[in-house]
């Protein structure tokens, strides 16, 4: 019994023990205090990581994400510039196209498939034919070289001036007739001996493959000693005499000439026509 008159308890804890209750509960709240202080901790820490591995994993994606897009542009971009390339190509082509149409058919057409396919010998265009060039053959009807020639220059010069082969065969009987298809100078005119000839003549003033007279009204005497020249002059004489062509042929060289043997001219056309044959054969 205590001196206030309350009973002990038999049971009930002693005064020591209860100070060391108290003092272990103090220190059971201290360590309850510093566990929930880093229980927090860690809980933060926790917590920053696993933001932090937020973060990453986010940054991550979004890289992907954008290399994704950059791949994507590249892919539409790359396929943009092979369009482009294609289509240039395709523009080019049609206007090659285009062009080869234009040698071919009118710009507006456009071949079928028919056409196509149709056999090029039977619809290209008929090649143009060239007139026949005057050759340049051996000697024929007993000529030597420089007569030859001479029947030559008569004939080029008359088909460069779109004379019939009736006209050229008039002018080289002529030419045999008249100075025996050489070119001639003369001897009454010296200044024609200037000039590249094939002998001297002393029929008046008379010069040349025709012996045409610069007096008479011919031409100037260097030019009359030129064969193409001279072939002209007789020529454009000749195509002046109306019917000729129907005409003999000594009838035609007279009318021109007015020679003093007017027969004689006939007599050489059986030649002449042969030089005319081998330098121009018959057809052309």
């Amino acid at each position: 019994m205590r001196d206030d008159g309350t009973l002990d308890d038999p049971y009930a804890p002693s005064g020591p023990t209860t100070e060391m209750e108290e003092g272990t509960s103090a220190e059971r709240t201290t360590a309850a205090t510093r566990l929930r202080a880093y229980a927090r901790d860690l809980t933060g820490r926790r917590r920053a990581q696993v933001a932090l591995a937020t973060g990453v994993v986010c940054c991550l994606a979004l890289a992907a994400v954008a290399q994704v897009r950059d791949e994507t542009a590249g892919a539409a971009t790359r396929a943009d510039s092979r369009a482009s390339s294609a289509e240039l190509a395709q523009r080019a082509e049609q206007q090659r196209a285009s062009r080869s149409l234009d040698r071919a058919a009118t710009p507006s057409a456009t071949p079928s498939a028919s056409a196509a396919s149709a056999d090029p010998d039977t619809t290209s265009r008929a090649p143009k034919v060239a007139p026949a060039q005057p050759t340049d053959p051996a000697p024929v009807a007993g000529l030597d070289d420089d007569q030859m020639e001479n029947a030559e220059a008569i004939v080029r010069t008359g088909r460069k001036m779109g004379v019939p082969r009736r006209g050229l065969v008039i002018a080289v009987a002529t030419a045999m007739q008249e100075s025996n298809l050489y070119n001639v100078a003369s001897g009454v005119l010296p200044e024609s001996q200037d000039y590249p000839h094939q002998g001297i003549g002393w029929d008046h003033d008379s010069v040349g493959l025709f012996q045409q007279r610069s007096s008479s009204g011919w031409g100037p005497v260097g030019r009359l000693m030129d064969p193409e020249f001279a072939t002209r002059q007789f020529l454009n004489a000749l195509e002046q005499v109306p019917g000729w062509q129907q005409m003999r042929l000594t009838d035609a060289a007279q009318a021109v000439q007015v020679s003093a043997y007017p027969e004689h001219y006939q007599q050489h056309e059986w030649r002449a026509t042969r030089v005319v044959d081998a330098i121009v054969p018959a057809g052309r």
